[in-house]
């Protein structure tokens, strides 16, 4: 394998036995991720990422790089790619029948990942979206390793209203509880029809109303989901359903009080960044989990681009808020302070 300066590199974990949350077990197990950067002599310079919802360890080049927040000559980064979004195991990588996998069992496998690079704390986990919601998981269960933690656009639970986006996208991919297969001839249009659906959701009125749109080359709202339709036709059902269930599973069985509890041990510095106009993370639910944790601000993004306020690189002046909040918490003494008040 070949090292990029400019990409890092990816690697892959293999765990011949990885027994699920469900269950059942993952044989063969494939954890595959990227790293950049090299781990300091003390240890004090590790960043966890998590990738998000049709993402991948790629996904978050624009914060990463020379001068940029995440600087591979001062950090060592892990992007881990969760389980089902088609790199990591995944339906498309496996044989008919993948499991099941929850938000949990992905912590779990970056937690694997972590051990072998012989990472025993982190300055900051974080993520955007379906990566967030990783990263306060991953702050729960292993509360002495995180310093910090950046959940943007995310949140630690998929509340009702997320689920209604969820499951009204989800059946444009099933029949009877069963995902559309891959050689299905109709596969094509469903998946076209699943981005079609998504696209209403992704954004919000003012990104329509202000036609904010042509910023980003559409001609017009027929555009944008004519768009989002052919995109979405040449990924794979399964893997979008595998990690569809992924997000929506983690709601604590609807308890609230299980979700006090779950965020209550995290001791990380806690950042949630809600997109103001974000339908489904929304800023409402975001206020309600911070009243539960021990170290957490809610810090709104005014944006008008909806959910894809915080897709890395999306604009400039989205992308420079981010920034500031990255920089902010990676800062060595600040993370250094909080990782000492945790022990």
């Amino acid at each position: 394998m070949t090292m990029d300066a400019a990409r890092g590199e990816r690697k892959e974990l293999r765990v011949p036995t990885f027994s699920l949350e469900s269950g059942a077990v993952l044989d063969d197990a494939r954890i595959s991720y990227r790293t950049h950067g090299a781990l300091s002599a003390d240890g004090d310079n590790a960043v966890l990422l998590f990738t998000y919802y049709t993402g991948d360890d790629l996904s978050y080049q624009p914060w990463i790089g020379p001068g940029r927040p995440l600087d591979p000559s001062e950090h060592f980064v892990i992007i881990v790619n969760h389980f089902g979004g088609g790199v990591s195991s995944s339906p498309s990588t496996s044989a008919a029948g993948f499991p099941d996998v929850a938000v949990g069992d992905s912590v779990r496998a970056a937690k694997l990942v972590l051990d072998d690079l012989g990472v025993q704390r982190l300055r900051m986990v974080a993520g955007w979206s379906l990566g967030g919601m990783q990263s306060l998981e991953f702050a729960s269960r292993y509360p002495e390793c995180a310093a910090t933690v950046f959940a943007l656009c995310s949140a630690a639970r998929c509340s009702p209203v997320n689920q209604v986006f969820l499951d009204s996208v989800g059946a444009a991919l099933t029949t009877g509880g069963r995902t559309v297969d891959a050689d299905d001839p109709s596969a094509p249009e469903r998946l076209d029809v699943f981005g079609r659906v998504y696209a209403g959701w992704a954004y919000c009125e003012r990104f329509f109303a202000e036609e904010v749109y042509r910023e980003f080359g559409y001609a017009g709202p027929a555009d944008v989901v004519e768009a989002w339709g052919r995109d979405h036709r040449s990924m794979h059902a399964g893997d979008l359903m595998a990690s569809l269930r992924m997000w929506r599973t983690a709601d604590d069985g609807g308890s609230l009080d299980a979700l006090g509890r779950r965020l209550g041990r995290i001791r990380a510095r806690v950042i949630l960044m809600p997109a103001v106009t974000d339908t489904y993370f929304t800023v409402t639910e975001n206020h309600l989990e911070a009243g539960w944790l021990v170290d957490g601000e809610v810090r709104p993004l005014a944006s008008p681009l909806g959910h894809i306020a915080g897709r890395p690189g999306i604009r400039a002046d989205e992308q420079s808020v981010v920034d500031a909040c990255l920089r902010e918490l990676v800062q060595p003494r600040a993370a250094a302070a909080h990782l000492t008040s945790i022990k």
